[in-house]
């Protein structure tokens, strides 16, 4: 994949944790590499078939400059979303540098390197408890509210009968594709908030509940984590997810069973 680069982008502003950080601008240093296909603006020769590096530096110094973090690292993550967000680019891994940070030993610089990458999810979301429809329906659009997800289809609701030997109402199943800046585990993170606001009650494995999400694709990323595992390591023994999921991504290739959808 080709990529923009920016190199050695200067913004005074005011980031920090200390007090006199807060009111005495120093200058922030930042690195950018931004992923994108070239391949149509090689064959027009049109800025709008690229990215425009102009837009993006003045992207960088407006969060920079209109805001006043405690941390480098939230600086650095609301940069990299504001040149992702309305455009097309796929990734952007950026560093910032703090070369006057309040630091006693000698030093040239110090900074933190992220990476943000757009990225399609599939979720499957079930609810067996009080007005699943409505639960479903919240949920959805709580995930719309975020910022940084956009969810592009969602499925069929179908009733299903319990799994796992544990609940004892049948489910209301869905599934979702979204496409989300997010990593993996920040997801996680918000699936857990959007169940807890949703009354999610964690007692008793697999049992009945008013709203579960789980992971199930995330891109074509193999994760096993102590808590998060992609992709899921039961979806494909679950007609109540794959049954859905077959009408939204018949086609996508599970990276681990190398299967399509439609044929698992």
């Amino acid at each position: 994949m080709n990529k923009i680069l920016i190199r050695g982008l200067t913004v005074s502003a005011c980031h920090g944790v200390r007090d006199f950080e807060k009111v005495n601008p120093q200058p922030f240093v930042f690195d950018a590499d931004i992923y994108y296909d070239f391949s149509k603006a090689y064959l027009s020769d049109d800025l709008n078939d690229t990215i425009n590096y102009s837009q993006a530096c003045n992207k960088i110094a407006a969060v920079t400059t209109n805001n006043s973090f405690d941390l480098i690292e939230k600086l650095a993550y609301e940069c990299a979303y504001a040149v992702m967000e309305g455009g097309n680019a796929s990734k952007i891994e950026l560093t910032v540098y703090k070369p006057e940070a309040p630091v006693k030993q000698k030093f040239d610089t110090v900074g933190v390197s992220i990476e943000v990458e757009r990225t399609v999810s599939y979720l499957s979301l079930g609810s067996s408890m009080g007005d699943k429809k409505s639960y479903l329906d919240t949920a959805i659009q709580k995930l719309c509210d975020y910022p940084h997800i956009s969810v592009k289809k969602v499925s069929d609701y179908i009733e299903t009968q319990p799994y796992g030997g544990v609940a004892k109402n049948t489910f209301l199943n869905c599934a979702v594709e979204i496409e989300t800046l997010y990593s993996a585990r920040q997801l996680l993170d918000i699936i857990h908030k959007i169940e807890a606001e949703c009354d999610r009650v964690r007692s008793v494995h697999w049992e009945d509940r008013t709203l579960d999400i789980d992971i199930i694709f995330f891109g074509k990323q193999v994760i096993l984590e102590d808590d998060l595992i992609v992709p899921h390591a039961d979806y494909h023994r679950r007609d109540f997810v794959l049954t859905p999921l077959r009408q939204i991504a018949p086609n996508f290739i599970c990276p681990v069973l190398k299967k399509a959808i439609k044929d698992i």
